[in-house]
């Protein structure tokens, strides 16, 4: 039987989707920005970190939150790429996906800690770019199916059993 606690965090007010998909292919490269990307076990196909192992094969930042980092360096917008992420991601709490098996298009995902920013964003964001990042750097995910997934395609929560 789930706790009280254990059943609000499995709770989700709706499914999210999948806005925008970036692979960076070396390091400080300009960013590729496909429609559709393959996933390995290890991460994206094309993408530097590709191939290695560990809990960080997927990067992955809220859609709502590029708005607010773009405030706080005073920019009217900020392009995705800027970030350096994989995957951009709106209308799911990524923070909530922590710790939680989540869908993306095939891809089954595991959430295993925080994308926090580094020292790059000082560069590419502009002094304070750092600081505008911190608590919005969104989270890193390890594969646990490979597969395909699409910009559009559905981000959802695997929920537990309800008796578990």
């Amino acid at each position: 039987m789930k706790t009280p606690m254990r059943l609000l965090l499995s709770q989700y007010p709706r499914s999210g989707r999948l806005d925008w998909i970036g692979l960076r292919p070396a390091r400080h490269a300009p960013i590729d920005k496909p429609t559709a990307a393959a996933v390995n076990a290890t991460g994206l196909v094309g993408d530097r970190y590709a191939g290695r192992s560990g809990k960080r094969a997927v990067t992955l930042i809220q859609a709502e939150h590029l708005p607010v980092i773009a405030a706080l360096m005073g920019h009217p917008r900020i392009d995705p790429a800027i970030t350096r992420r994989n995957l951009v991601v709106s209308g799911i709490n990524l923070y909530a996906l922590r710790g939680e098996r989540f869908r993306v298009g095939d891809v089954l995902l595991e959430g295993t800690g925080t994308c926090d920013p580094c020292s790059f964003m000082e560069q590419s964001l502009g002094i304070g770019g750092y600081n505008a990042m911190r608590g919005h750097g969104g989270i890193i995910a390890q594969v646990l199916e490979p597969g395909w997934m699409n910009i559009g395609d559905p981000v959802v929560a695997e929920l537990e059993d309800a008796t578990s």
